[in-house]
């Protein structure tokens, strides 16, 4: 698929209930392309996270590198996968990032960083160079140093020491709208929040063309022993 864009992001599976209630709120289910309009009074705040689906980012959006295939990428993804294990955040909020809301984690865990890490440097190998356009939208005048040099080195500014675990919720939220959709999103994901989230698997997102809807290309669980030929 020729300028298809692939992330590797963690996802609830497609049947866990925070998929369902993000999907709706969002208004589309990244697994199923299905449209909801359950919250479309909201829906020009969300219509960039919901072209980019529910989701923490852990290797941002890249194209493949030359040198490999689809199908290597996929191999080294199902294989990374069947060798982690399942491990939980222990708590997570609902918080704004700057001028957005997320889910997040209610402070740094280690476990989750080195997770996230280990992700941006096995799989650094299939993703091509950033294109010229690419790394200008980035603004990298407006970086800080180490996020400079994790564009540099790893094709996004807020990876290691500069990654913050979110799924995202919102566009950017105007000043006087804050307080109100903290309470809608804080009643929402009131269900999910103040508890532990399981990080029990990883999601290969795709991009057929630049600006299309990310959606699930393969969702698999950690752990998961890889299906092997049936003998005759």
């Amino acid at each position: 698929m020729l300028n298809v864009r692939y992330a590797i992001y963690f996802s609830p599976a497609k049947d866990h209930p925070l998929t369902e209630t993000a999907s709706r709120w969002l208004g589309r289910d990244a697994f199923s392309g299905t449209l909801h309009d359950d919250h479309s009074a909201f829906a020009d705040v969300t219509a960039e996270p919901r072209r980019y689906g529910f989701h923490a980012t852990l290797k941002a959006p890249f194209e493949l590198s030359e040198k490999y295939s689809e199908a290597d990428l996929l191999a080294a993804f199902d294989d990374f996968a069947a060798n982690q294990s399942t491990f939980d955040i222990p708590r997570v909020v609902v918080d704004a990032l700057g001028p957005f809301f997320a889910l997040v984690p209610d402070r740094t865990y280690q476990p989750l960083q080195d997770f996230a890490a280990e992700i941006v440097d096995h799989f650094d190998r299939f993703r091509a160079p950033l294109s010229e356009s690419d790394i200008a939208r980035r603004r990298p005048q407006s970086l800080t140093e180490s996020q400079r040099q994790n564009l540099s080195l790893w094709g996004y500014p807020y990876v290691m020491d500069d990654f913050r675990f979110h799924m995202t919720l919102t566009g950017r939220v105007d000043d006087s709208e804050t307080t109100g959709l903290r309470d809608i999103l804080t009643s929402e994901f009131s269900e999910f929040t103040d508890r532990p989230l399981s990080v029990s698997g990883i999601a290969l997102f795709a991009e057929e063309t630049r600006g299309a809807p990310f959606a699930v290309h393969r969702w698999l669980p950690l752990g998961h022993q890889p299906k092997k030929d049936a003998t005759p």
